[in-house]
């Protein structure tokens, strides 16, 4: 049995778990690239900041005190109990990160330019699999937003309906109330002459 699509599922998954949504971006921390990369966090910046000109606001972006304390709430479900059988070895959380020391969020493009700056193979193939967690996150998105759109159609196509069953219904209680009506009439006591 090959195991390689098993690997590449997985490999997604782990990438999947570490892409947050900050500032309305789905970004990535610096610290959970270089556990990617296999290289330390301070060596990823100083690459960054060696060609900082490729890395514009829309790219890369650091977190704020604010932001970085409510993502360690998210800690929690990035990296679940480690395995030492990983082939991704977690690196130790950052506790007290304040000030220049607070995380860089790199969006889908500012990770797809630590490609032309990272060029081991391991950061060359762990980019690769970025991409893909990015466009399976995006398809997962418009999936989600083509079923929210088919639901807001049915509640539409509901509701018209319930107007026109609420018209029948109407119309079906008028006859009931005219066939009771008549059958009052033709039951009434009749008076006058009786043969």
């Amino acid at each position: 049995m090959d195991n390689e699509p098993y690997q590449k599922m997985i490999a997604i998954q782990s990438i999947q778990a570490r892409i947050y949504e900050i500032r309305g971006e789905r970004v990535m921390l610096d610290l959970d690239l270089a556990v990617l990369y296999e290289v330390e966090t301070r060596v990823l910046n100083q690459a960054v900041k060696r060609n900082i000109k490729r890395f514009p606001d829309d790219f890369m972006f650091q977190l704020t005190i604010k932001e970085w304390e409510g993502m360690r709430s998210h800690f929690v479900t990035a990296y679940p109990e480690r395995d030492p059988s990983s082939q991704i070895v977690m690196m130790e959380l950052p506790k007290n990160r304040t000030g220049k020391y607070l995380p860089y969020a790199f969006t889908e493009q500012g990770v797809a330019m630590l490609s032309g700056i990272l060029n081991s193979d391991t950061a060359i193939n762990m980019n690769i699999a970025i991409m893909r967690a990015f466009v399976s996150i995006r398809r997962l998105s418009l999936q989600q937003m083509d079923l929210k759109k088919q639901l807001q159609e049915i509640k539409e196509r509901l509701g018209e309906h319930d107007v026109q069953l609420n018209q029948i219904y109407d119309a079906m209680e008028n006859l009931m109330d005219e066939r009771i009506a008549q059958k009052k009439w033709n039951e009434r006591e009749r008076i006058g002459f009786k043969k």
